[in-house]
């Protein structure tokens, strides 16, 4: 689940048989485990260890017997976008050099060099201001401009350092060319800043699968997860490994397991598709290049499913639903659950914005019943973005339990018996 700064900067059938209830779980700890492992290195953008996690959901989706979607090659959806690596940042204030802690600097621009007011206008943010809301106002400036914070808001600016100071994947170039310096200067008089940035280009891929429909082949239903996590960060008790197996590791399981299901049954009216997101960590940008990739109007609804692999604040058999109350799309799936243990809520943490902060939300602002399915409790969970989200942290039989929920409630909209009401578009 991609964190608030990134938004800052938006069954009874016949596989799920209780007979077979052992050999499920197996399976899906053997893909949770795969793509959870330390040989993954925690799935972090450009590493060797996502490319290990891709071809390993692409097998799964061969070995299944998907098809590629509609006008492709493979199971691999490439695009481009641009990496912006910041390599060097020196500014001197009234004739002072700035430690390096003390600043940073937000351009899509290989170099900028400034050496005074002509080059640059200066912008003040005081002790009594909103950093958040003075630096969104920034943001929209044309104008090269130096931004001199007050001491007193050095939490909020800490934040945005640690951001800006490493690399950032971006869509396209932004015109905004800002210097941030943290300091206790009454008024900057002078200045100097010499800034360079590495620009490169950066491949990515979704990996995505069908299963045409028999009847009703233009209406899409879409079940999806993220693969991507943080890879490689700062050690804790010798582990530096951020294997992300909750986050989302536990919902590219579901995808999987839930694509082996519907292909065993091979009786889906709508044509399904099943997709593995790339770059949702750093502000969901392969379910928006896959969004856009779809007319909007075809897709009936979507399972993102994200994080499942504890217990919900609900207790067992339970997973809470985003955007609840924005269609019927969960309404359809707990009717379609009646007579089981198992039972799905609204979202508990409505302050937490969770209806946007995941791969949902493009095709969601687009007006598609488009909603995320967890179990996490994200008030709590103290193995979130940490090192310590491993496979031993998790309840594979609550993994099992919402994946056979999914399958179940799904079932009259895979067989075109529901149509959930359209979201609001976002305007």
């Amino acid at each position: 689940m991609m964190p608030l700064l990134v938004i800052c900067l938006f069954v009874s059938c016949s596989v799920f048989k209780p007979g077979r209830q052992s050999a499920e779980k197996s399976d899906v700890e053997r893909i949770i485990k795969t793509l959870a492992s330390d040989e993954m290195q925690g799935r972090g953008l450009f590493s060797p260890g996502i490319e290990k996690a891709a071809d390993f959901i692409e097998q799964e989706f061969k070995s299944i017997g998907l098809k590629p979607l509609a006008n492709a090659s493979g199971f691999r959806q490439a695009f481009a976008m641009k990496k912006i690596t910041p390599v060097s940042l020196s500014v001197s204030i009234n004739g002072k050099a700035v430690e390096r802690e003390n600043m940073f600097f937000l351009s899509d621009q290989a170099s900028i060099q400034w050496k005074g007011a002509g080059d640059a206008e200066v912008q003040y943010i005081k002790a009594d201001h909103s950093f958040i809301a003075r630096y969104k106002i920034l943001l929209q400036s044309n104008k090269p401009t130096l931004v001199y914070v007050d001491q007193a808001l050095f939490s909020a600016f800490k934040r945005f350092l640690d951001y800006y100071s490493n690399e950032r994947v971006v869509n396209e170039f932004k015109s905004a060319n800002l210097v941030f310096v943290l300091g206790e200067e009454d008024a900057v008089t002078s200045f100097n800043v010499q800034a360079i940035n590495k620009i490169e280009n950066a491949p990515l891929v979704n990996i995505a699968g069908m299963l045409q429909g028999k009847s009703k082949e233009k209406e899409i239903v879409i079940f999806s997860g993220h693969y991507d996590h943080l890879g490689v960060i700062e050690a804790v008790r010798g582990d530096s490994i951020a294997n992300g197996a909750d986050d989302d590791a536990s919902g590219v399981t579901a995808v999987i397991a839930l694509a082996r299901y519907y292909k065993k049954l091979n009786n889906n009216a709508r044509t399904l598709i099943f997709v593995a997101f790339t770059a949702e960590e750093i502000g969901g940008f392969g379910s928006k290049y896959f969004s856009e990739q779809q007319n909007p109007d075809d897709v009936v609804a979507m399972f993102n499913i994200e994080m499942i692999g504890k217990e919900s604040k609900f207790g067992k058999n339970s997973a809470f639903i985003t955007g609840f109350d924005k269609s019927d799309f969960g309404q359809i799936l707990q009717r379609n659950l009646q007579g089981t243990p198992f039972a799905f809520h609204p979202d508990p943490y409505p302050d937490q914005n969770l209806f946007y902060r995941s791969d949902n939300a493009t095709l969601a602002a687009q007006g598609v019943p488009a909603h995320t399915i967890s179990t996490d409790q994200i008030d709590s969970d103290k193995f979130y973005h940490t090192v310590d989200d491993e496979l031993a942290t998790l309840n594979i039989a609550n993994i099992t339990a919402t994946i056979k929920a999914i399958a179940l409630s799904a079932k009259s909209i895979v067989d075109g018996t529901d149509t959930p009401k359209r979201v609001e578009k976002m305007k």
